[in-house]
C-alpha cells in the first residue's frame, strides 16, 4: 500500500510539473497538438498506477519526452507561420458582413444547431445581429455584433470616465496578504485605520477587502461559518 502511494504522489507531482511548464496558455483552451500531448501524458501517468509491477521510470521517461516534443513544437511554431498553419488550422468565418458561410460551415463539421446553441450562450438569440462569427483554431466562437446592436461604451456617449486600474486583495479569507499591502503603497496603520472605519475587530472578520489604484476600497465581512 505504501509504494502505491509513493508512486501515486510521485506521478501526481510531475503531471504538475510539466503541465504548469507547458505555460497558462495549455491550461485553458487546446490547440490540436497540445491536447495529443496532455491526452497522451495523463494516459502514460496511468499506467504505473494501475500495475505495480510496471517500473515507474516506463511513465515518467516517455512523459519527458512528450513534454521536450511539445517544447520544441511551441518554439518552432512561434517562428515559422506555415508550421503554425499546418498544425493549427487557421480561424473559420462561419458568419461574414451577416451571412452565413455555409461552405465553410461544412467544411468545418460545425451544425446550425451548434451555431445558435454558441450564440445563445453568448446572450445571442437573432442571428441577424451577428456580423462576425469566426470559429477560432482552439474551437472558441467569437462573435461582434453589427454596431446599432453593440452595447453603448463611454466613448460612444462622450464621456471620459477615470480607470480605478485593477483592484489589490488585500485580505483574503481573514488573512493579511503583506506583499499586496505593501505594493499597493499602504502599511498596517491605514489597513486598521480602514477596518476601524467598517466596525472590523479586525482581518479575521474580514472575507475580503481590495483597493485599486485610485483608492477605492472593497470590503466584505466575513459571514458566520456553521
Amino acid at each position: 500500500m505504501t509504494i502505491v502511494i509513493i508512486r501515486t504522489l510521485i506521478v501526481y507531482f510531475a503531471l504538475l510539473l510539466f503541465m504548469r511548464l507547458m505555460g497558462k496558455r495549455q491550461l485553458s483552451e487546446l490547440e490540436l497538438p497540445e491536447l495529443a500531448v496532455a491526452v497522451l501524458i495523463a494516459d502514460l501517468g496511468a499506467h504505473p498506477l494501475q500495475d505495480i509491477g510496471i517500473p515507474l521510470m516506463n511513465g515518467l521517461i516517455p512523459m519527458v519526452v512528450l513534454f521536450c516534443c511539445e517544447v520544441l513544437i511551441a518554439g518552432a511554431t512561434m517562428k515559422s507561420a506555415r508550421l503554425r498553419l499546418a498544425l493549427y488550422g487557421r480561424p473559420a468565418f462561419l458568419i461574414a458582413k451577416g451571412r452565413i458561410n455555409q461552405s465553410e460551415m461544412r467544411r468545418s463539421r460545425f451544425t446550425l444547431d451548434e451555431l445558435t446553441e454558441e450564440l445563445r450562450g453568448k446572450g445571442i438569440t437573432d442571428i441577424a445581429q451577428v456580423e462576425y462569427a469566426v470559429l477560432e483554431t482552439n474551437g472558441v466562437l467569437n462573435t461582434l455584433l453589427f454596431p446599432q446592436f453593440r452595447p453603448a461604451s463611454a466613448g460612444d456617449m462622450g464621456l471620459n470616465p477615470n480607470g480605478g486600474g485593477y483592484p489589490v486583495v488585500i485580505i483574503n479569507d481573514g488573512r493579511v496578504l503583506e506583499e499586496n499591502l505593501r505594493h499597493a503603497g499602504r502599511d498596517r496603520r491605514w489597513l486598521e485605520r480602514e477596518l476601524s472605519r467598517r466596525g472590523a475587530s479586525g482581518p479575521r472578520a474580514v472575507y475580503l477587502l481590495t483597493l485599486d489604484e485610485a483608492g477605492r476600497v472593497y470590503y466584505a465581512p466575513m459571514e458566520a461559518r456553521p
